[in-house]
């Protein structure tokens, strides 16, 4: 039988003599993929997660009109002499129209996590939420509209049972890239309930009259080998590309996923009266109890039970990319009054909650996520990659927006309304990158972040980096392969 890696080198070997083929083929980008693997979580910002409201906010003495820009008043802001990051203070009786009091203090997550944290300053090219979110993981379609998920998968995914997993639906991050070399185990695979998903990965496991393994086997090998070539529409359709990669996928790669015992492995659920697992021969993921520990409410937050899943994904080397976020739907604590103060943990549409309530909403959002990379962050750094370094080591949280946020505001306004606009940045959480690093600045008086130099870092107030040159960045501090792409270089964002 063929395996993952010898199918690549036979890919390689057909497609390296077409135009622009990719290194990412090459027996020594398989080698270094295998042995030095790396991984990425893309961590959404959907609705324009503003960096002046997060890591590095204006303070009032260093703006000339700072009641009409977005800036804070300096006791509210935490500051370390070593740092060019920054943490606010926030309070409030109302999240934009939404009448839940609210308080919020990153800063002792922000000051626990600067040093593995680099802000890159970027302009952007669209305000419209699907490409905003499309061209944040693709660079603007920079290499063959490939996704930075889809190379990362590409590169370091081979022996992953799905190296490319997706915990959000229907955003533009989650979109397949548009260039047909990339193999298809490299595509991202959705997974719309992280808590439920895991019951998907054996055919049988679960079941109140579960079919034995033998039989299974049996059944399965009559389907394929007696019954579907029997039927028309077999007859008919056998060849369509989309049947045979069907027929691929239940076969090897189903195989391997229920031998891996994924439905115990990633299951974070408990067992309970209303997750009755042993009444069903299930029982809890090994690492589930140390992940709840860091992730309680599971069963309340989606974001949180997207980073427990995140987590066991890669704890168990089943994938080595995996893209999430919070939605743009409501969640509030139902375990409390409606309402109540600090019970609303998600705002309606996420950052988009801005355009009604901009301040309010940005404190909210950022410190919610915050504080799950803090856990995901504290988890990682717990699991030893087997070499004496720690997953954490190995891993890159690219906090991906769509867009920025208008930075005026009404004069002396506490809270008030924002459009979207492209200038903007990124944060990555990563001891790939820099750390404690602020790549580009901020112009006090305007709010307007601007550029740096791509080779030594130092800022330059008269350019804005582009989609294309971030997207290159995050690709050289991943270890990505890029000949022969194109890509600009940027050095200053690996760490030597």
């Amino acid at each position: 039988m063929t395996s993952r890696r010898e199918f690549i080198r036979g890919l390689a070997a057909f497609t390296g003599a077409s135009a622009g083929a990719s290194a990412l083929l090459s027996n020594r980008a398989l080698a270094a993929g295998s042995a030095d693997p790396r991984f990425l979580i893309v961590f959404t910002a959907s609705g324009g997660g503003s960096l002046i409201d997060g890591p590095i906010p204006i303070l009032a003495s260093e703006c000339a009109t700072p009641d009409t820009i977005n800036c804070f008043e300096d006791s509210r802001v935490t500051t370390w002499d070593d740092s060019p990051f920054r943490a606010v203070r926030l309070e409030g009786d109302d999240i934009g129209p939404i009448p839940s009091g609210f308080a919020t203090d990153p800063s002792e997550i922000l000051g626990r996590r600067r040093k593995d944290l680099m802000v890159a300053t970027w302009k952007r090219t669209s305000v419209n939420h699907q490409i905003g979110q499309r061209r944040a993981v693709t660079g603007n379609e920079a290499w063959r509209g490939r996704t930075l998920q889809e190379l990362v998968a590409w590169q370091y995914g081979q022996e992953s049972a799905i190296p490319n997993v997706h915990l959000l639906a229907g955003l533009g991050y989650a979109e397949p890239g548009t260039d047909d070399s990339i193999p298809n185990w490299a595509r991202g695979q959705i997974v719309s309930n992280p808590a439920t998903w895991p019951l998907s990965l054996d055919g049988s496991r679960g079941q109140p009259y579960a079919l034995s393994p033998k039989v299974l086997d049996a059944v399965r090998k009559h389907r394929n080998t007696a019954f579907e070539p029997a039927t028309r529409f077999q007859q008919v359709m056998r060849d369509a590309p989309r049947l045979v990669q069907w027929k691929d996928l239940r076969g090897t790669p189903q195989q391997r996923i229920e031998g891996m015992d994924l439905i115990t492995k990633l299951m974070v659920q408990p067992d309970s009266a209303d997750f009755p697992l042993s009444e069903f021969g299930l029982s809890e993921s090994p690492a589930a109890a140390a992940v709840r520990a860091v992730f309680p409410n599971t069963a309340l937050d989606p974001l949180e039970a997207q980073a427990a899943l995140a987590f066991l994904l890669l704890k168990y080397r089943v994938s080595v990319s995996i893209t999430m976020g919070p939605s743009f739907d409501f969640v509030y604590d139902d375990s409390q009054q409606f309402l109540a103060d600090n019970s609303v943990i998600n705002p309606p549409l996420a950052f988009d909650s801005s355009h009604q309530g901009h301040r309010s909403g940005q404190a909210v959002v950022w410190n919610r996520i915050y504080r799950v990379i803090d856990g995901l962050a504290a988890l990682l750094q717990a699991e030893d990659f087997g070499d004496g370094t720690s997953m954490w080591d190995r891993t890159m949280i690219y906090v991906a927006g769509d867009f920025g946020r208008e930075k005026k505001r009404p004069s002396g306004a506490n809270d008030w309304g924002t459009g979207h606009s492209v200038n903007n940045g990124i944060q990555v959480f990563s001891p790939l990158v820099p750390g404690d690093t602020l790549l580009g600045g901020v112009d006090g008086d305007t709010g307007l972040t601007y550029g740096f130099d791509p080779a030594t870092g130092a800022p330059d107030t008269g350019r804005t980096m582009t989609e294309p040159e971030i997207f290159g960045g995050l690709l050289g501090a991943l270890g990505v392969d890029t000949s022969g792409s194109g890509l600009p270089d940027v050095p200053v964002m690996r760490r030597s």
